[in-house]
């Protein structure tokens, strides 16, 4: 993607308008009309970067609200499980990702059932040549600004899943975000406070297993947008290691971290001891803590809300330390010297 010279202008308009992008992807994807998935099948999703991020941020709505499970998978080689009773989603949004399109052809010869997420490129045609459900996506956008659609089109497709079709559910969250964006976008807003607080810290972002998906949005925006490395993890696994390492940091080097907490209205007893646990010892360490509540107690308000913070958070990040989102020059050069050899198509 090339740079813009109104890049932070640019990248700030396309954040905002996540709200109807994820409710046009939702509409566009129950409308493709993909039959459901049989009770107990595990969608396989493949993709890399911005594309397969939907995925993430989905399984815990998913995995929690129907009978399937939800299995990424960020490479070329599908897993060995995959036959012709298996489901694969195949995401790339330029429609070139060659670890994708390796991915679609394996699946082809295993026989699987495929559907095929993206804006274009050389997935679209193999998918329209051989007759694969394909679900568009509008082209110009960095990947990772392409979430609405991506998030709110793989729930559209798995929507047959649900108890009951999420379309009311969608608006409603969609609704909500919007209002709060009102506010975020203000030059004192929340997302300008926690870029604040964050100053020049190593960010960990920590979510429990049903959000660690948002976990991983927040520090891979921080990264591509605000161009810093960043840290996500989940909560309670990493008492179980990371902990060790955060009681044995020394308060000095403790004092260049931060600790982001996105603590799910709807956490258990045990899930929000165990959130209290580590900030208390994190604290005690001399890293700053930030606790980020995600306020609906329903799941999908509560991620496309923790999506749009995120957003505006690592933006916020970006303008404190003068750097242009919108341009990602590591990516374009990896992508400019790494050029797999092409294989024979299935």
């Amino acid at each position: 993607m090339a740079p813009h010279d109104d890049g932070p202008e640019r990248m700030r308009a396309l954040a905002a308008e996540l709200p109807s992008t994820f409710l046009e992807g939702f509409r566009a994807g129950r409308d493709l009309a993909v039959p459901a998935a049989p009770k107990g099948t595990t969608i396989v999703l493949v993709g890399m970067g911005g594309s397969a991020i939907a995925a993430d941020l989905a399984r815990g709505l998913v995995e929690s609200e129907t009978p399937l499970a939800l299995a990424i998978v960020r490479a070329p080689e599908l897993p060995r499980a995959v036959d012709e009773r298996s489901r694969v989603v195949l995401v790339s949004y330029s429609g070139n990702t060659w670890e994708t399109l390796r991915a679609y052809d394996a699946a082809g010869r295993l026989g699987a059932h495929r559907v095929v997420v993206t804006s274009g490129g050389e997935l679209a045609e193999r998918a329209t040549r051989d007759r694969v459900p394909l679900l568009g996506v509008p082209a110009g956008r960095p990947p990772r600004s392409a979430v609405g659609h991506l998030l709110g089109g793989l729930l559209g497709l798995l929507d047959p899943s649900f108890p009951e079709s999420n379309e009311d559910r969608a608006r409603r969250a969609a609704a909500h975000t919007e209002a709060l964006l009102g506010g975020w976008q203000r030059p004192r807003g929340l997302p300008r406070s926690i870029a604040d607080r964050l100053g020049d810290r190593l960010p960990f972002v920590y979510a429990d297993p049903s959000f660690v998906g948002l976990a991983r949005r927040w520090k891979t925006q921080i990264e591509e947008n605000a161009k810093r490395v960043a840290v996500f993890d989940e909560i309670p696994e990493l008492l179980h290691n990371a902990l060790v390492g955060w009681d044995a940091t020394a308060r000095a080097e403790a004092r260049r971290y931060a600790v982001v907490l996105l603590e799910w209205a709807g956490l258990s007893g045990p899930m929000r001891e165990s959130f209290d646990y580590l900030r208390h010892l994190v604290v005690r360490r001399g890293a700053t803590v930030i606790r980020v509540p995600l306020d609906p107690e329903d799941r999908l308000e509560a991620l496309l809300a923790g999506i749009a913070l995120g957003d505006q958070v690592s933006l916020a990040v970006a303008a404190r330390r003068r750097v242009d989102p919108y341009p990602v020059a590591a990516i374009v050069r990896l992508k400019a010297t790494v050029r797999p050899s092409r294989r024979p198509r299935g």
